[in-house]
């Protein structure tokens, strides 16, 4: 038996690759092939465009597959999204579908929108929002470069965004937020059904989400002198680190496993302390 797995063909194609090339799996993409080998006999991956995962996991083709949240909405897809799996966005901002116009614009809300004409990728996600607002208006198909759609043949856009650099830069203002969106891994309900395919996505996961935890954490080794130890600790909340007596009755070493950002705070207050032999270390995975 197989896992047939939807890897992302595009822009999430190579951060998927190593994604998982980073929680042990090690998947290689042929230019002429769209079923990409994995060094595990029990999956067999297919690379499929985000925007269509969520058709091909509903229907079986697929039992499983890494999209978008907004596609599975776009497709009205009836699948599981089992998890979420925070890796391919450049910043910590909510990734949206965000209702756009020129600068100079009249329109100030989505009211105003009766009778024009909105151009997008995502003509559904479009059509549902404006329903939900009791605005009738025209939706069309954007193929591509959709900042440059207006004024000229739309009204307004509904475009993707995660920093609104790209839309400042086309001279376009925000009105309103349509939907955020995130990466998922969404299954197939009957192949969740079944117990050898269940416990083998659970799996797979498992060892994802330890590659997704360790890109955000560092581990710390350190030696840290007895009678500071309480107030060390203290610097570590909710942390259990492991605490190793070294040769010297009055020192121990301490391992523990930080968030990257916090890092640069916390070792001036471990020096402080008296700690020393302070080492920073990356992580490959990290299962919590």
């Amino acid at each position: 038996m197989k896992l047939k797995l939807g890897i992302p063909k595009g822009s999430l194609q190579q951060s998927t690759i190593d994604l998982f090339y980073n929680a042990g799996y090690k998947i290689t993409v042929s230019s002429r092939s769209y079923f990409p080998s994995i060094d595990d006999d029990e999956i067999e991956c297919m690379l499929i465009r985000a925007q269509e995962m969520a058709r091909y996991v509903e229907s079986g083709v697929l039992d499983a597959g890494i999209t978008g949240h907004d596609w599975v909405v776009e497709n009205d897809a009836d699948v599981i999204e089992l998890k979420e799996l925070q890796y391919a966005k450049a910043t910590l901002n909510v990734v949206r579908w965000v209702l756009a116009v020129p600068e100079d614009s009249p329109i100030q809300s989505v009211k105003d929108l009766e009778g024009k004409t909105i151009s997008t990728e995502v003509v559904n996600i479009t059509k549902k929002y404006l329903e939900k607002h009791g605005v009738n208006a025209k939706v069309e198909f954007s193929y591509g470069a959709t900042e440059v759609k207006v004024p000229h043949l739309a009204d307004a856009i509904v475009e993707i965004t995660e920093t609104g650099s790209s839309l400042r830069a086309n001279k376009l203002r925000i009105i309103d937020t349509v939907l955020e969106t995130t990466t998922m891994f969404i299954v197939n309900k009957e192949a969740y059904k079944d117990e050898w395919k269940k416990k083998k996505i659970e799996r797979l996961l498992v060892m994802l989400e330890g590659a997704l935890n360790a890109k955000t954490r560092v581990g710390l080794m350190m030696n840290a002198p007895k009678d500071n130890l309480d107030k060390i600790l203290k610097l570590f909340p909710d942390k259990l680190p492991t605490i190793s007596q070294l040769a010297d009755e009055n020192w121990v070493d301490i391992l523990v496993i930080f968030k990257k950002e916090r890092v640069r705070e916390l070792i001036p207050k471990l020096k402080e302390l008296g700690v020393n032999s302070i080492v920073e270390f990356p992580l490959n995975k990290f299962i919590e």
